[in-house]
């Protein structure tokens, strides 16, 4: 019997080691608590926001998804074919458009052309005056050039 009660005090107290070291070492349930009690106080705070900004972030998500173009080749190359199809067909606008600006543009050509050569008239007007004016100016000093060399022939003789 004095061998059972042995037994017996050995088993309370590793019971009371095991107790203690549960509560010493094993924090898991406090830790637990901490986080729920954190968030429930962020989520009480916060007003849910992070979830209805998540929330709506999904639905944009959504909304781009349904906008997104079909995924599908077959239909891509139905809707290039229509595409490629209007893009070829000749509108009368276009049509008219492309002969008012090829008529302009010739129109435009013609007042070129007579601009140029208004400008090359004016161009060789001013030459042939710049010309008359060189060849005064030359005669002039060759007169003068010739009336000094007559001047000075006499002083030297």
């Amino acid at each position: 019997a004095a061998g059972d009660l042995v037994d017996t005090g050995e088993r309370a107290f590793r019971g009371d080691v095991g107790d203690v070291q549960s509560r010493l070492l094993d924090h898991r349930p406090v830790i637990n608590a901490e986080i729920r009690y954190f968030v429930r106080e962020f989520e009480e705070k916060r007003g849910y926001r992070e979830s209805r900004l998540l929330e709506n972030i999904n639905k944009s998500v959504l909304e781009a998804k349904e906008q997104m173009p079909p995924a599908n080749s077959g239909d891509m190359n139905q809707q290039l074919s229509e595409v490629i199809k209007r893009c070829k067909s000749p509108h009368p606008v276009f049509h008219f458009l492309v002969s008012q600006q090829g008529t302009q543009l010739k129109a435009n050509m013609e007042q070129l052309k007579e601009d140029w050569a208004e400008f090359l008239k004016e161009q060789q007007r001013l030459k042939e005056e710049v010309d008359e004016e060189h060849a005064r100016a030359v005669g002039q000093l060759s007169a003068k050039y010739s009336e000094k060399k007559k001047e000075l022939a006499k002083f030297t003789l």
